[in-house]
């Protein structure tokens, strides 16, 4: 993923501005190590950081239609980039990049052109025949983006926070699926899917109809000119991805390149549930596999950075993107560029395990698609800015255009939990790739209960930010929370701890308004925790707080953390890094 930063109609055109601009656009050069670029038409400025993923030699940014009449800076990556060239047979592309295409559909078909993208996107077009300018985001909103204003009535469009939000009025979160335009003054929301409306869906199970969309979603994802890899936890979303990529890697451009071998990388505690997972999965797929090892003190000790990348204090985000964090660091120091996650199915499937508790097929799809719309304010940010941070690239397939509409049209009654019918979460899509005669897993990993990232890398990391949080937020601080906090104001110990962190980043106004809030169990919305009365009294947003449904649990013995007020007993079965003292360095087993 690249870095873009814009700045529109400011009515300063002077060497100083540009200097500005350039000096902002620096702010994101982690997440594009390879080139810098920018273009300035007036009191226009388009600014660039770009990560080399297709078309390395020749692909640098901002690009641009046959006579350079229109300009486009993007970060995405466009995966029907040849299909689209040829629709435009007059057309004489500048370079190979599959986002060269964007300005000539712009050329060819006006501002509607945007859902002939087949990918993940985030770009500003400058039109400087009339000086109007179009930007747009991604579906999902896989790619992050943010929109801001200024008191001169100036514009300003970012990858992330950092590089506006000390020079504009009001910035806010650009919505995932829609276009702002000049022309017509505002926002339009181009992606309208069936699922958006949130009526339920009747569509019959068909297993095979819904693998062969998995299998198209990963492999237009092997379109890469660098070499690449999988991240690999053992669950079952992540050992898909990983086991339809080394199915259908060998006829492929890429491995040609790079070798018909699967690379694949984990990151866990010393003896956590996923490294065990990952090595059995990666024994039995045949792939390089790379284990990497860190302490909880090499987590806490990383929790700023984290934060400042991140952009966020949202609790669950955290503490699932810090593993994220470590590992991308080593995985780019390998040499690696790009490589294909799993985050998506369980807001398509009803994986997490609180829809165990869901009433009625009505409610549970309501609840997907109220997830997938959320995805960008977590999941998805955390995929991307968590790699971003060390020039990597994440690709998501199970959030592929196609396969959404194919999961979501399936009538929800296939999803739900049925332990009568041996029914258990994320069953349509384990079927679906149980095959007999050529397996794709073995069973008991099909098979394997949910686990979220951040208990999967090992059940102490969690009770260890707790422990970490309870010893530097004393209750004398969280009584005055809401005076201080009084916009999603921390009730635990742990999301006082991050807020203080993010406040210190991002001090203004609008920073604070771009994370949700509200109640969680298990990473349900707020609406879900009225499905079991016993959860509103073990608000977390672990797995482990599904009490009753996740095997491991926590036990009822345990203190109660919905109030914040850890027993620092808890400490003792936390590894002793946790306090001061020096702790290991991240290792590595390949």
């Amino acid at each position: 993923m690249c870095g873009i930063l814009a700045l529109l109609d400011c009515s300063d055109d002077s060497q100083a501005k540009r200097v500005r601009v350039l000096e902002l656009s620096r702010r994101l050069k982690h997440r594009g190590p390879d080139w810098s670029g920018i273009y300035q038409h007036g009191d226009f400025y388009l600014a660039h950081q770009r990560l080399a993923i297709i078309d390395p030699a020749s692909g640098d940014q901002p690009l641009f239609n046959q006579d350079k009449t229109i300009v486009v800076t993007v970060n995405g990556e466009i995966y029907n980039h040849e299909k689209l060239r040829n629709l435009m047979p007059n057309h004489k592309f500048r370079t190979g990049s599959d986002c060269d295409v964007i300005a000539h559909l712009y050329e060819e078909y006006g501002e509607n052109f945007v859902d002939m993208l087949d990918g993940v996107f985030s770009f500003v077009l400058l039109d400087t025949r009339d000086n109007s300018f179009l930007a747009a985001r991604d579906a999902i909103g896989i790619t992050p983006l943010y929109i801001g204003w200024g008191l001169d009535g100036s514009v300003w469009i970012s990858s992330e926070l950092k590089g506006l939000n000390d020079d504009c009025e009001h910035f806010e979160v650009f919505p995932p699926g829609h276009l702002y335009s000049s022309k017509n003054g505002g926002f339009r929301r181009w992606y309208n899917p069936q699922w958006f409306s949130e009526a339920v869906p009747s569509n019959p199970y068909d297993p095979l109809v819904l693998r062969r969309a998995f299998e198209n979603a990963v492999i237009k994802r092997l379109m890469t000119d660098v070499p690449f890899g999988v991240l690999l936890s053992g669950g079952l979303d992540s050992s898909l991805v990983a086991s339809v990529t080394a199915r259908y890697l060998a006829g492929t451009k890429a491995a040609k390149q790079w070798g018909a071998q699967l690379h694949s990388f984990c990151v866990g505690l010393e003896g956590s549930p996923d490294l065990k997972a990952a090595r059995e999965v990666a024994d039995y797929l045949g792939t390089v596999h790379h284990e990497f090892t860190f302490t909880v003190q090499d987590g806490i000790d990383a929790i700023e950075d984290v934060i400042y990348h991140i952009e966020t204090y949202d609790v669950t985000t955290i503490r699932a993107s810090t593993p994220m964090f470590l590992i991308s660091r080593k995985i780019k120091s390998l040499g690696v560029k790009m490589v294909i996650s799993g985050e998506g199915s369980d807001e398509l499937f009803g994986g997490y395990l609180y829809f165990h508790k869901a009433p009625n097929k009505e409610e549970f799809h309501v609840e997907t698609c109220h997830k997938i719309k959320a995805l960008h304010q977590y999941d998805c940010l955390r995929a991307n800015k968590a790699t971003s941070a060390w020039g990597l690239e994440a690709r998501v397939p199970f959030l592929d255009k196609e396969f959404i509409n194919v999961a979501m049209s399936i009538d929800p009654e296939w999803k739900m939990i049925k332990h009568d019918q041996g029914r258990i979460e994320k069953w349509v899509l384990r079927k679906a790739f149980d095959d007999e005669e050529q397996p794709y897993l073995p069973k008991h990993i099909l098979y394997r209960q949910k686990e979220q990232f951040s208990d999967g890398v090992g059940y102490s990391w969690i009770d260890g930010l707790k422990a970490h949080a309870e010893q530097h937020v004393t209750d004398r601080m969280m009584l005055n929370a809401a005076h201080i906090f009084p916009h999603n104001t921390p009730t635990t110990k742990e999301a006082y701890y991050y807020r203080m962190i993010f406040e210190r980043f991002f001090p203004q106004n609008s920073a604070r308004l771009t994370v949700p809030g509200g109640p969680s169990i298990a990473c349900s919305t707020a609406k879900a925790i009225e499905w079991d009365a016993s959860w509103s009294n073990n608000l977390d947003p672990s797995g482990r707080a599904a009490i009753g449904v996740h095997n491991s649990a926590y036990d009822d013995h345990l203190p109660d953390v919905g109030n914040g007020y850890l027993d620092t007993t808890i400490i003792d079965n936390v590894p002793r890094m946790v306090g001061v003292g020096a702790a290991a360095e991240l290792t590595i087993r390949s």
